[in-house]
């Protein structure tokens, strides 16, 4: 990588992820992973379109230029949501910020990124989820009668049934399944919060499976993650890159025969898909708030107000072709009634 002068850009990315956010800032491990992420995925970005190999960065690679480029990557080719958007810009733009702590000159670096408009988010908007078949579909493809493929279809199923997110299932560990009386997991989510969500007749059966094929000598209390990866005969947890490896490897073969299965599958589309399912089919947003593991019922009401929109929508294309007589407008004019106009405008 060559020789690191001082105020370089390497040497002050060190300092910013390995001093300033844990040991100055404080910030969370959530935080932190989120940041690196960010920073991970800007960079490999810039590499991947110019050629350019990380050694030979600098802070000119930072340039508007570049970062309109990332922007419109993230918006147009991954299709990220506003809300990812703005968490990622927000983590550079934190780091050039650092930097321009340091050497003032580095200044328009942060402005090239806090140029880049805040992206709208509207919590009511319709979130994606899958039909219950498109799930169904995707379910299909792995090849069980592998250790893989059927490791894959568990993960799926297990992922679908617990609603978790993707860091929960990396945390679960054998003795977190209970299967004695009402059969359980324990998921341990945001906050060090734990939730302990029931588990379906046919989950149970594919885990004992699982547990036969992946973890055939330990306990019911042994605390090896249930999901595991092994290298050079050391286990580790299954990393997220894995999991959307293979998720969207089953939703491109699934798309060929279900043209309900989305371009992008990715793993919280599973936990989405599963609360919208389970208030569809009459279960009480409360209990609804409390299985995903929600702070505030609030939350929650996302589902409501995204089936609600779904059936708007429906009626709004059943009604087409339906001639309904509208109201004389001029019956409604307020050019005239200043007071009235502001009040109709919210000035009043």
């Amino acid at each position: 990588m060559g020789r690191l002068t001082k105020n370089s850009l390497f040497e002050l990315m060190n300092a910013f992820f390995t001093v300033f956010l844990p040991n100055q800032r404080c910030v969370s491990p959530n935080t932190l992973k989120a940041y690196k992420n960010a920073m991970n995925n800007y960079l490999d970005y810039i590499s991947d379109s110019t050629g350019k190999p990380l050694g030979k960065f600098d802070f000119c690679d930072f340039q508007q230029q570049n970062a309109d480029a990332f922007f419109q990557w993230m918006k147009s080719v991954k299709q990220y949501s506003p809300s990812t958007i703005n968490q990622k810009m927000a983590g550079i733009r934190e780091f050039l910020s650092y930097a321009s702590s340091h050497n003032p000159e580095l200044i328009v670096y942060l402005k090239a990124f806090s140029a880049i408009p805040f992206q709208k988010t509207d919590a009511w908007a319709s979130i994606k989820y899958m039909s219950e078949n498109a799930v169904n579909t995707i379910l299909r493809q792995p090849d069980t009668s592998t250790h893989q493929g059927f490791r894959d279809f568990f993960y799926m199923v297990m992922l679908y049934d617990t609603a978790a997110r993707v860091d929960e299932m990396k945390k679960i560990c054998i003795c977190d399944v209970h299967l004695a009386g009402t059969p359980t997991v324990i998921l341990h989510g945001k906050g060090n919060k734990t939730r302990i969500v029931p588990l379906m007749e046919n989950t149970i059966l594919n885990y004992k499976k699982y547990k036969f094929l992946y973890h055939p000598d330990e306990t019911a209390y042994s605390k090896l993650p249930l999901f595991y990866t092994k290298r050079n005969g050391s286990i580790s947890e299954m990393s997220d890159d894995n999991v959307r490896r293979f998720m969207n490897k089953y939703g491109t073969m699934a798309r060929a025969e279900c043209l309900e299965v989305p371009e992008n599958i990715y793993p919280h589309l599973w936990r989405h898909s599963r609360a919208m399912h389970l208030y569809q089919h009459g279960m009480d947003l409360t209990l609804i708030s409390q299985w995903l593991g929600h702070s505030s019922l609030e939350t929650t009401l996302v589902y409501a107000h995204a089936d609600t929109e779904k059936k708007r929508k429906a009626i709004n294309k059943a009604m087409e072709n339906t001639s309904i007589a509208t109201p004389d407008a001029a019956l409604f004019k307020v050019d005239n009634d200043e007071e009235l106009l502001k009040k109709l405008c919210g000035l009043k």
